[in-house]
């Protein structure tokens, strides 16, 4: 049987590129290349890269990246996106004789990206990047147990050489200690596509289970289960101290203006961290 977001993921990707979540891309880029110092030579792996959209920016910035994502439909839509950056690329400099159209379904030579349908879970690369990404809730922490969470935890550790940067988002286990979740998502269903209901948030598994409704690209009206595992900061520091990152730093984060300014509250509803090993 399909997990829900197999199932939301099934025909959402147009719809999944309109959402308000994922309108902060240029900026969260900004801060990822902040991070690596702008280093044009490192290889990044973008986990649960949805439709492409941190992968194709950072690409078009001169970087080599590797998406992966569980949805064939997403990944198609990010194939289709790259192609089509790039043929702008080749008729706005058509002196260039670098560039290239994409040569297969996979792979766009010009940008440096690939976009590969992969289980998050599974050890598919071993000491392969330098920086690896993985940007509102790219499969962590969607799954249904916290050892499958885990487990995407643990493989995007393994490839990692040593001294890579892992970044990533997750749900602030802290917000729903001092807010409702239902308040909260519904005070943002107004802007998005998916509307939901019949929350249930448990204080011993810190899991949010709840309805959601939405349209999918072929406008039908879809409604799923789902649960959706928030994490305290203690909770992510021993889990990365446990795969042998060596700094683990926590901050707020909001959406297309990531900073280490911005200290962790229990107003965020997500947390960014950035891990080194």
């Amino acid at each position: 049987m399909k997990q829900w977001y197999e199932e939301l993921f099934e025909n959402y990707a147009v719809q999944y590129d309109r959402e308000v979540f994922t309108q902060g891309t240029i900026g969260e880029c900004d801060f990822i290349e902040q991070e690596i110092d702008k280093n044009r030579q490192i290889r990044i792996l973008d986990i649960g890269c949805g439709t492409g959209r941190h992968s194709i920016e950072m690409a078009k910035r001169g970087y080599e990246v590797v998406g992966i994502d569980l949805s064939e439909s997403l990944l198609q839509k990010a194939r289709e996106k790259a192609s089509h950056l790039e043929i702008e690329l080749r008729q706005k400099q058509p002196q260039n004789k670098n560039l290239s159209y994409c040569k297969s379904q996979s792979s766009c030579q010009s940008l440096r990206v690939l976009f590969e349908q992969r289980d998050a879970r599974e050890p598919h690369f071993i000491n392969e990047f330098d920086l690896a990404i993985m940007i509102c809730e790219g499969g962590f922490p969607l799954m249904e147990t916290d050892e499958m969470n885990f487990l995407i935890l643990k493989s995007a550790a393994n490839a990692l050489k040593s001294g890579g940067k892992f970044i990533f988002t997750t749900l602030n286990g802290l917000f729903p200690l001092f807010h409702s979740v239902k308040d909260f998502l519904s005070s943002q269903a107004k802007d998005d596509n998916a509307t939901y209901g019949n929350h249930s948030f448990d204080l011993m598994t810190f899991r949010d289970k709840n309805t959601i409704y939405i349209k999918d690209d072929s406008e039908n009206q879809r409604e799923l289960q789902c649960n959706e595992r928030y994490y305290v900061p203690s909770e992510i520091t021993w889990l990365l101290k446990s795969l042998d990152f060596k700094t683990i730093d926590i901050f707020g984060a909001k959406l297309g203006a990531f900073s280490r300014s911005d200290k962790l509250s229990t107003e965020d509803y997500e947390m960014l961290v950035i891990a080194k090993k």
